[in-house]
């Protein structure tokens, strides 16, 4: 394994991962615990790139999977309004796509192995995903607490220390903000009419309020990446901080709706100023990461659909960009 050692004018320079300059990692460590942003040309351990890779193109892989289960409602919208809206919704998800696979395509991977990746299941994206939108309902529901959740996630690396992926962050968390507000309203109109509608509602909150908890990622103390990652600052704050964080919020969100968070065990501490909540399933968050989610497969299938028959595409553009090459050396 090789990292890429900067030497100014001369050039780069590939090195041994096992042989990174001490004095180039201090100063890359100095420069993160300074709050500096770190950028495509500078030097960095051959880790945090690693480690970026792999978070931006799940977060990308993320965006685009999760095209799907709103896309599914598109043409079932129950107004001209809700069609419009929901449609612009997907579009910026598509949106959001392209600005991380951008952004980790300045670490030195592809497009194209950042979808293989994904394909091959070496890959992730976010559960929430593999979880089926069964009602109207449910587009309420991912706006407010998946979209929800997805800012919490978000807001932070707005300040995160790879200076590509805090710039995509700035729009992507503008448009989120208004997801989640459309969610909201969804799910306000449901919950103040028939009783059919607010059952519809709650239905909804019932079957994603777990899967939402759960897309902070495991605790704490059984994450492998979260220590390492807060040091480099990649990420600002640990997976139980922003669960909290997400549920004081948005249980008396729940409470003006006239719903019920499915949590029996949910109170309010007085001594630590937030909500206790109850277990999260941990064994069903980890299913649904090997794949075995309720969907999972049916998402694969339309990605991989999706790739193969749009290979036309790709050998169109590299034969014609081999064509203006050859054109431009005659």
């Amino acid at each position: 394994m090789y990292t890429t050692e900067l030497k100014g004018a001369e050039g780069a320079k590939l090195v041994p991962m096992d042989r990174e300059d001490p004095a180039m990692v201090a100063a890359f460590e100095a420069r993160v615990a300074a709050d500096e942003f770190i950028e495509p040309k500078d030097w960095m351990p051959q880790a945090y790139r690693k480690t970026l890779v792999r978070q931006i193109s799940q977060h990308a892989h993320s965006e685009i999977v999760g095209m799907l289960p709103e896309g599914n409602w598109i043409t079932r919208a129950p107004s001209l309004r809700r069609k419009m809206v929901l449609l612009a919704k997907v579009q910026d998800e598509a949106g959001h796509g392209l600005y991380l696979y951008c952004a980790a395509e300045t670490l030195g991977t592809s497009r194209d192995e950042m979808t293989e990746a994904l394909l091959s299941g070496k890959a992730k994206y976010s559960t929430i995903f593999n979880y089926p939108t069964l009602t109207w309902a449910d587009m309420g529901a991912i706006g407010w607490l998946v979209d929800g959740a997805a800012i919490m996630n978000q807001v932070p690396l707005q300040r995160t220390s790879y200076g590509p992926y805090a710039r995509a962050m700035v729009r992507v968390c503008k448009e989120e903000s208004f997801h989640q507000r459309q969610g909201y309203e969804v799910m306000m109109g449901l919950a103040a009419g028939t009783p059919e509608q607010k059952a519809m509602a709650q239905n909804a909150l019932n079957r994603f309020w777990w899967p939402s908890l759960m897309m902070f990622g495991p605790p704490d103390e059984n994450s492998p990446n979260t220590a390492q990652s807060m040091r480099w600052r990649i990420k600002r704050d640990t997976n139980d901080d922003l669960r909290q964080k997400f549920v004081d919020i948005t249980v008396p969100q729940a409470e003006y709706l006239g719903l019920t968070v499915p949590d029996p065990d949910l109170k309010w501490n007085e001594d630590k100023g937030g909500y206790d909540y109850g277990a999260i399933d941990w064994d069903e968050f980890y299913a649904v990461v090997r794949g075995e989610g309720p969907v999972a497969k049916e998402r694969m299938k339309v990605r991989r659909d999706a790739w193969e028959n749009g290979a036309w595409v790709r050998e169109a553009a590299d034969a014609y960009e081999a064509k203006r090459e050859a054109r431009l050396a005659a």
